[in-house]
């Protein structure tokens, strides 16, 4: 649906000119595509819209193609994330909630039109709105419209394959993960007696770990009650690999296999994103939420590489101060050794917090 004009203008409009311009003009260009069922073919129809699936270049021309929408939406005041055709928009409320403000339904009537004018369809059948903190089922009639569909708010959504409700409790997505991956682990135990051992773990690590560390740092500060569901499922997996007893403590079982439980897992992924964010190398948002602690006066502190921990002033519900990002990353990053913290490489920094989290899950003297 990328149309070959619109794209070289918003070329230009990024600064793309000359030799580049036309170079990547040609690549789109002169493409078509024919049918083939069995031994008949189709004649050869020409594209005069839309990116080679698969190409490298490709994503990158769809993310230029799609770069003024999120200058309209913020034009009006609200957040915007964007991922591939994936498009999130975030208005704060401020505690009115008495009906939709009217910047929502001019940014919305301005995001339709620039679908029309950019030659692309939009589907608000596919539209899902979730209100945050509050039952936004009473606001069914209060929504706007998005090109002709009324929006209603729903119970939960899926975002990025993480179940989202409207208290964030996580509980359908820790659900739903258990249930996936306990029927993954059925699956693989009939494989057993057809692979080898690092085999098994292979198939293990992909189809059950992976599931339980995607997005695990939302789990951070979750119930106990959510959170052994996702430990059940790593003890599962842990002995159907080694073919542990049912009645057999896990704990040296993880440790030979140098597992970090899930508790640790979560806060391992928690102190990644801290460091990323703290060098760069992670969405600024999440910056936006660290601190560097500063003394008043000149200690041997100023050189710890501490982080602030917000009061109770600046996070005021004790929920949330048991999960959010900007409390729990500081308190745990904090807790590093001064050694860890003052690492600048991202590999060496895994390394050494993994070591650190070994240490402290499993009892261990320090080094």
């Amino acid at each position: 649906m990328v149309d070959h004009d619109l794209l070289d203008h918003r070329l230009a409009d990024v600064g793309i000119q000359g030799i580049a311009r036309n170079w990547l003009c040609s690549f789109i260009s002169g493409r078509g595509q024919r049918v083939a069922l069995g031994r008949e073919m189709s004649s050869r129809h020409s594209l005069v819209c839309g990116v080679p699936q698969g190409a490298i270049l490709s994503p990158m021309l769809f993310n230029i193609f799609m770069r003024p929408l999120a200058q309209i939406i913020r034009s009006f005041g609200l957040g915007c994330h964007q991922y591939a055709d994936d498009i999130q928009l975030y208005l704060l409320m401020d505690g009115h909630t008495d009906s939709a403000p009217n910047t929502l339904t001019r940014c919305l009537e301005a995001v339709a039109g620039w679908f029309r004018g950019s030659r692309l369809k939009l589907n608000p059948s596919k539209t899902e709105v979730l209100w945050l903190g509050w039952d936004g089922m009473g606001m069914r009639d209060q929504l706007p419209s998005l090109a002709g569909a009324q929006l209603v708010p729903l119970p939960s959504v899926k975002s990025l394959g993480v179940i989202l409700d409207a208290s964030l409790s996580m509980e359908a997505q820790v659900t739903a993960t258990a249930k996936a991956t306990f029927f993954h682990l059925r699956r693989i135990k009939q494989l057993v007696p057809y692979l080898s051992r690092p085999n098994l773990a292979t198939v293990i690590h992909a189809t059950v770990i992976s599931r339980l560390d995607y997005c695990n740092s939302l789990y951070a500060g979750l119930p106990l009650k959510l959170s052994q569901k996702l430990q059940r499922v790593q003890n599962a997996a842990v002995r159907l690999l080694t073919g542990s007893l049912p009645w057999e403590h896990i704990h040296p079982v993880l440790f030979k296999l140098h597992w970090l439980p899930v508790e640790y897992r979560i806060r391992f992924k928690v102190l990644l994103l801290t460091f990323k964010a703290l060098h760069g190398l992670a969405p600024s948002y999440l910056r936006d939420r660290l601190s560097w602690y500063a003394p008043r006066r000149a200690s041997r502190s100023i050189n710890s590489n501490t982080l602030v921990v917000p009061g109770p002033k600046e996070v005021r519900l004790a929920s949330t101060r048991a999960r959010v990002f900007s409390t729990l990353a500081p308190v745990w990053w904090n807790a590093l050794p001064h050694e860890t913290r003052a690492l600048q490489d991202l590999i060496s920094f895994r390394r050494a917090c993994k070591t650190e989290l070994f240490r402290l899950a499993f009892g261990l003297e320090p080094i």
